[in-house]
């Protein structure tokens, strides 16, 4: 294989590793379907030993052909630059993990006001109009329940929102405040 197939190789290879680890990572934020978590991790596993596979199949050229040593070089360093931008997707998922992303709806016909999060990390909504919603990032801070009370005509009410969670079960859901809700866990 000549010098410039070896570097488009190693182009192409940290140019499709990028964007297809970027979209996986962008889905998960999304939507923080487990589903996508896995692929994630296979996807991690394959790309590593296809880049590695490369890149001393680039640096085996690199040896061998003084005369274009330094092209083959930076292509390798253009293929590493995907590591520290997968670090970056990692640690950002760890945080997801541990984080319950709630979009509070206010279902009722009222406006509501100081909305209390209690349980793991808390939280707070000051107001909320009759079909206004707001998502509140919670920290979950080991096993807990998630609830919340707020003011609706003057009067307190409570509702669960998460009867349990705990480390991990980081995700993405929604609750409407006075109205039905699909028990998420």
């Amino acid at each position: 294989m000549t010098t410039e197939r070896h570097i488009k190789l190693g182009r192409q290879t940290a140019l499709i590793s990028f964007v297809l680890g970027t979209i996986i990572f962008l889905l998960y934020f999304l939507t923080s379907s487990f589903d996508l978590l896995l692929l994630g991790v296979g996807f991690i596993s394959l790309t590593v030993l296809v880049n590695i596979g490369i890149l001393i199949l680039i640096l085996v050229k690199a040896y061998k052909d003084k005369e274009n040593r330094k092209k083959l070089l930076k292509t390798c360093g253009v293929m590493l630059v995907n590591i520290p931008v997968m670090l970056l997707y990692c640690w950002v998922t760890v945080i997801l993990l541990d984080t319950m992303r709630i979009t509070f709806i206010n279902s009722t016909q009222t406006t509501l006001t100081n909305i209390n999060i209690s349980g793991c990390g808390g939280g707070h909504i000051d107001k909320l109009e009759s079909g206004e919603s707001e998502t509140v990032w919670v920290d979950i801070t080991g096993d807990c329940s998630i609830n919340i009370d707020y003011l609706s005509k003057g009067q307190r009410k409570e509702e669960g929102v998460g009867g349990y969670v705990t480390s991990t079960m980081g995700k993405k859901m929604k609750h409407n405040i006075g109205g039905k809700n699909v028990e998420q866990f």
